[in-house]
């Protein structure tokens, strides 16, 4: 059997963990923070309301660092500047690029020759088959402990399949949170990690004091996943309003799994009403929160620096 390449191999990097792209909660501060630190980190592309704006990040985090870090790509329909972010990114040939929710074949495509790589967030192995049959460079393994949107296989589980199946490194995602569990991973044979609930509650992180805070008061306990914020599986906090509005099936998403002229059209304007609700509560408190986080929260018992938080992890 071939040997895959660890995420240390694969970019060059000293340790094998990458800070996740979390939504509205990564920025260029926590990249270059993990770069200093020999990991790597990536950033959602949405986190930045424009092109200027992204392309600032970038420049920021390459002027304070010559490490390699990535950017998230949402590559589905809901989101209306993939195809510019796509250009934006090729343009200033970011080192990595991670797709998720859609079908990364063009992302893929126009990366190879650039020599930009891929990784894909999978849930499963069918997909985790499909993506690397279309050249990924490598799987991001998300497991059902993940933060915001997650899968339904436990950790061991999806590598274990993930082995069997496929060939490329894998990157585990979701519910690390020290140093045993990130060598477990490697021993289980993933190439690599990816972390974020744990992030944070770091001085870096620009999210409310108040989501700061609830990630210090909640625990693993306090974690549910619902699937009435944008029709996919998303972890939260189980605040006194999401415990109000409840977490099952409602009107959308009964249209995107039983209306096929409406589903495009439903899990757009769903995707876009649950990011604004999460975006709200992310940076100002309200008796409407919704806080993103994963079963990792556990660990969370101060608000510290990232380089605090990776001295945990290697």
């Amino acid at each position: 059997m071939k040997q895959r390449s660890t995420l240390k191999q694969i970019l060059g990097i000293e340790h094998p963990i990458l800070l996740a792209p979390m939504f509205l909660i990564s920025n260029a501060k926590m990249v270059i923070e993990a770069l200093k630190c020999g990991c790597t980190a990536a950033i959602p592309a949405l986190n930045y309301r424009t092109e200027k704006e992204l392309r600032a990040a970038i420049r920021e985090i390459r002027q304070a660092s010559s490490k390699p870090f990535g950017i998230n790509l949402i590559v589905n329909k809901s989101n209306p500047k993939y195809k510019s972010q796509l250009l934006t990114l090729l343009e200033l040939k970011v080192d990595f690029i991670i797709t998720s929710l859609g079908n990364p074949k063009e992302v893929i495509t126009a990366c190879k020759p650039l020599g930009i790589k891929v990784f894909c967030d999978v849930t499963d192995v069918r997909y985790a088959i499909k993506v690397e049959q279309l050249g990924a460079d490598a799987i991001i393994a998300v497991n059902s402990k993940a933060g915001g949107h997650c899968g339904d296989l436990s950790a061991k589980e999806l590598i274990s399949q993930l082995i069997q199946s496929t060939t490329i490194p894998i990157i585990s995602a979701g519910g690390i949170m020290n140093k045993m569990e990130v060598a477990q991973m490697m021993e289980w044979g993933a190439a690599g990690v990816s972390v974020g609930t744990i992030f944070i509650a770091t001085h870096e992180a620009n999210v409310s004091q108040e989501y700061k805070q609830a990630m210090i008061q909640f625990g693993s306990k306090d974690i549910v996943k619902t699937s009435k914020l944008t029709g996919s599986p998303l972890t939260v906090i189980n605040t006194s309003y999401v415990q109000r509005i409840g977490t099952k099936s409602n009107l959308w998403e009964w249209l995107i799994n039983n209306s096929s002229v409406l589903k495009k059209y439903a899990k757009l304007i769903l995707a876009w009403q649950g990011m604004n609700k999460v975006k709200k509560s992310a940076f100002k408190a309200s008796y409407q929160n919704v806080w993103c986080a994963g079963p990792s929260i556990e660990a969370v018992k101060s608000i510290r620096s990232v380089p605090e938080v990776i001295k945990d992890l290697i």
